[in-house]
């Protein structure tokens, strides 16, 4: 017997968002735009009450209102990603990091094409803020919602962190 999976859609300031969770939490997030795009599978449920909660608090974090999200989630991967997904859970809001630091923060300090490659397989992203890591010399590397939506999402966490919410982005 296969698990249910459910899946919502949820529009936002960077395009809609497919939001897929099953009984264990919210598995995935999907840009409507960008490298990261996927459609519903035919098996998927649609509902909105399994995601509700994911739902509220994207909203809250697109309105400035949230910097910290309380979910639970259930990513699937190698443990290598696993491990990789989960710190980039610990990035603060507002603050980015090198891959190279990613790397040294999972003890895995030469590893920073493979932790490159994991950040890019994220399925959470913004939840788990991939987006908040850059390259070593400062410059956005790629982004599974485009360059366009990584810069919009440093640059309201930028803004919400300093307390300039309407600020010109």
């Amino acid at each position: 017997m296969s698990e249910t999976i459910w899946y919502d859609v949820l529009p936002t300031p960077i395009g809609q968002l497919l939001l897929v969770a099953d009984a264990q939490g919210l598995r995935e997030v999907w840009f409507e735009t960008g490298r990261q795009r996927k459609s519903p599978q035919p098996a998927w449920v649609h509902a909105a009450r399994p995601l509700a909660q994911a739902r509220r608090q994207l909203e809250e974090y697109f309105a400035g209102e949230r910097t910290c999200f309380e979910l639970k989630l259930h990513p699937v991967g190698t443990p290598f990603q696993l491990a990789v997904w989960e710190e980039l859970g610990r990035i603060p809001y507002g603050v980015t990091i090198s891959y190279a630091e990613l790397a040294r923060r999972i003890g895995q300090p030469a590893a920073m094409r493979a932790v490159g490659a994991a950040n890019g397989r994220n399925p959470i992203p913004i939840i788990l803020p991939c987006h908040r890591v850059i390259g070593s010399n400062g410059s956005l590397t790629g982004f599974g919602g485009g360059l366009p939506t990584k810069r919009f999402l440093l640059s309201m966490e930028d803004r919400v962190a300093h307390g300039d919410l309407f600020a010109l982005p």
